[in-house]
C-alpha cells in the first residue's frame, strides 16, 4: 500500500513474535513452549539482522512484553497558541514532536497526555477533544518493533514556562507551514493536517484508522 512504508520483514517478525509471546503465555505443554522460545529467536534475528541491532539487545527487547501480545498506546498532546503547534525536541533523536509517550496502566489516556506534557515541556495543559486514533505502524518511517496505537489529544494551555527535561533538549512553538525535522515516529504530517482540520472545524469527528 502507497501509505504503508512498513518493510515486510518488519511486518513478519512483528507476527512471528506476537505468536511466540502469545503462545508461551498460553501453553501448558513443555513441547510447545520451547518452540514458541524459537520462534521468538528467529523474530529477534530478524530484527537483528535488518535493524542494526545485537541479536542479544533484539532478544531483549522481545522478551520486555509478555503475556498475551496487544497493541501498546501511545499518546500525544496537540497544544496551539496563536497558530503555533507546541513541540519538543527529543533526546533520543533530536528530532522534534507533540509532546507525548507510552499511557501508563491505570491511568486515563487525556491524564497522560497532559501528564507528559508538564514533564516533556513545563507547560501544564487541559485535554478537551480526541483530534484521532492512528496505527502507529503506518503512514510514517515504521521502525518500531511492537504494534501501537497513538491517541492525538487537542489540548488547552493553562500556564507554564517552557523547560525541557531529561527526554527533551528544546522546547517551541512553530508554525505548521514552518516545522522543524520531525520525529515521525512520534508526530507526522498526517497527525498535524488532522489537527489544524479540527482547528478549522470544532464539529469535527475524531479521525481513526
Amino acid at each position: 500500500m502507497a501509505d504503508d512504508p512498513t518493510p515486510r520483514w518488519l511486518e513478519w517478525a512483528r507476527e512471528i513474535q506476537a505468536l511466540s509471546q502469545t503462545g508461551q503465555a498460553f501453553t501448558k505443554s513443555h513441547y510447545d513452549r520451547l518452540s514458541f522460545q524459537r520462534l521468538e529467536k528467529i523474530a529477534a534475528e530478524m530484527l537483528a539482522e535488518h535493524s542494526g541491532l545485537g541479536a542479544a539487545e533484539a532478544a531483549r527487547a522481545f522478551s520486555l512484553e509478555p503475556g498475551y501480545a496487544t497493541p501498546k498506546v501511545d499518546v500525544r498532546a496537540a497544544v496551539v497558541q496563536d497558530g503555533r503547534i507546541l513541540l519538543v525536541r527529543e533526546t533520543a533523536d533530536g528530532k522534534w514532536a507533540m509532546p507525548g509517550g507510552w499511557a501508563d496502566v491505570g491511568d486515563r489516556p487525556s491524564e497522560t497526555a497532559e501528564r507528559e506534557t508538564m514533564e516533556e515541556s513545563g507547560f501544564e495543559v487541559r485535554a478537551r477533544k480526541l483530534v484521532g486514533a492512528f496505527d502507529a505502524n503506518r503512514g510514517a518511517k515504521a521502525s518500531m518493533f511492537f504494534h501501537a496505537v497513538k491517541l492525538v489529544f487537542l489540548c488547552d494551555l493553562l500556564g507554564g514556562n517552557a523547560r525541557p527535561s531529561t527526554e527533551t533538549l528544546e522546547v517551541g512553538f512553530f508554525d505548521f507551514d514552518d516545522l522543524p525535522p520531525l520525529s515521525e515516529q512520534r508526530t507526522n504530517r498526517r497527525h498535524l493536517d488532522e489537527i489544524r482540520a479540527h482547528l478549522r472545524d470544532p464539529l469535527r469527528p475524531a479521525a481513526f484508522d
